[in-house]
């Protein structure tokens, strides 16, 4: 007999005289209901128990948290709430859960309390639609990128350059931190170290799949990214995952449209594919909304703003245009934003990304061409002298969600630029070696993955969105 899932069965209108199911004991009540989860839906299946057919020591081990083997029939369900459910014929418990230590009892659990149990949240409503959704994003990324051409590049994890000049890296060294060789200048001596140089845990896939753009066209990578920055906020991951597109001869205009149609994409698969996770996490998302001052509540609910992205066309602003309507703003005015707007080549924060997008334009935004100064070197140099051709996209309630540029394909300009920020050309040999032979345009853009994931699902605490996060004086699990 084929083994079923609860989603399987749930989905069953006729009668079955034989079904066989496993999955984990949610609840068993009187005796005689047990609420079953398999993982494959929100919602459990019904089993019957006629406990007088059953030996009492069985019927003493089906606890919450229980892994049972049931068989029997899947019958017209007697009780509300759902259409079928099992009548039970025979039960094998496969692993005893001892319900006075089980940390998942069925009650409200808070979020911090799961986070210690991550090895068990998904075991809950909350965890299991978010880690299904985190699922089935991360296969509608592969399949557009396969649907559209793109070859699929794993980049190194353990890298020798710095991609983003951020410094915050993690370093990788086989050498002993108390024993360590040291040079002539008493610094240590990486020469002696395994890899013969000083290497770390990358924070970018980029610069790696710039070299297969240039070669195969179309590429991306999807993996593992680190950044040691000493960060505990609730948008802060020590390790996280990065969606990195990179493609030969296309420009900024070019760049902007692929990431639009992208993000379109795959969040119109989710909401094909994972309506009832989303249904109860838009419910759960409600219900905080509800404790919450009125003024920090959000407009939409969570179906509303995936809707709003795949229904509207992004609006493009110069990030000079985007200025001049911050400083003119009401909330700029009567300084009801943190962080005032007076000049030009300010970075933008997340309440200045949102006012654009919320209030101002009322659908997602591009900006482009930001000042040189406060993006990464590697950034197309504007004719001005002065911008650069780099583009963010902002969505409501998060405001950045992917970063992008055309990078610089003319040596003599990358060449400047890196001797201004005293990046090594020594280093990046192979990286200007792109722009001697076969240079061209080039475009491409970055997309945190988890927090992709944390705006399909609602949740508000990256940790929330990864099976075991990784954050400071954290790696439990």
């Amino acid at each position: 007999m084929k083994l079923r899932t609860v989603s399987e069965l749930l989905s069953e209108d006729i009668i079955l005289p034989e079904v066989d199911i496993k999955g984990w004991v949610r609840t068993f009540r009187a005796n005689r209901f047990i609420a079953l989860n398999d993982g494959s839906s929100l919602n459990n299946i019904q089993c019957v128990v006629d406990f007088e057919k059953f030996d009492e020591a069985l019927l003493k081990r089906i606890t919450t948290g229980a892994a049972v083997h049931i068989k029997g029939e899947l019958v017209e369900s007697q009780g509300k709430g759902q259409k079928v459910e099992i009548k039970v014929n025979s039960i094998d418990i496969l692993g005893d859960s001892d319900s006075e230590t089980y940390p998942i009892q069925p009650k409200k659990h808070s979020f911090e309390f799961l986070r210690e149990q991550a090895h068990l949240r998904t075991r809950t409503n909350t965890f299991s639609a978010v880690m299904r959704l985190r699922s089935t994003l991360s296969f509608a990324i592969h399949k557009y990128f396969n649907d559209n051409g793109f070859y699929y590049m794993h980049t190194p994890i353990i890298t020798g350059s710095d991609a983003e000049g951020a410094g915050e890296m993690f370093r990788v060294t086989t050498l002993e931190t108390k024993n360590a060789p040291k040079n002539d200048a008493g610094e240590v001596d990486y020469t002696k170290d395994f890899f013969g140089k000083e290497t770390n845990l990358t924070v970018s896939g980029q610069l790696e799949a710039e070299t297969y753009a240039m070669s195969l066209g179309k590429v991306y990578t999807f993996g593992p990214t680190f950044r040691a920055e000493n960060s505990n906020t609730s948008r802060h991951l020590a390790e996280f995952w990065m969606i990195e597109p990179e493609v030969a001869f296309m420009d900024l205009a070019g760049n902007m449209d692929l990431a639009e149609d992208f993000l379109k994409s795959v969040i119109a698969y989710v909401l094909e594919h994972n309506l009832e996770d989303l249904e109860f996490l838009d419910k759960r998302l409600l219900d905080e909304e509800k404790t919450k001052p009125q003024a920090e509540r959000s407009d939409m609910s969570l179906i509303e703003k995936l809707k709003f992205v795949t229904e509207n066309n992004f609006k493009r602003v110069s990030y000079t245009e985007a200025i001049d309507i911050l400083r003119h703003s009401k909330p700029n005015k009567k300084k009801k934003f943190k962080y005032i707007i007076n000049e030009w080549g300010t970075d933008l924060q997340s309440e200045h990304e949102r006012f654009l997008v919320e209030k101002h334009f009322k659908c997602p935004v591009i900006l482009f061409d930001y000042p040189a100064n406060i993006k990464a070197f590697y950034m197309r140099l504007n004719e001005d002298g002065k911008t650069v051709r780099a583009m963010d996209i902002l969505f409501p309630g998060i405001g950045e969600i992917v970063g992008g540029a055309q990078r610089e394909e003319r040596l003599e300009v990358l060449k400047e630029k890196m001797a201004v920020l005293d990046i090594s050309e020594e280093e990046l040999w192979w990286y200007l070696d792109l722009r001697k032979y076969g240079t061209a345009v080039h475009s491409g853009f970055g997309l945190g993955f988890e927090r992709l994931v944390m705006f399909a699902t609602g949740m508000t605490n990256i940790r929330d969105v990864i099976p075991f996060p990784r954050t400071p004086q954290n790696a439990e699990f």
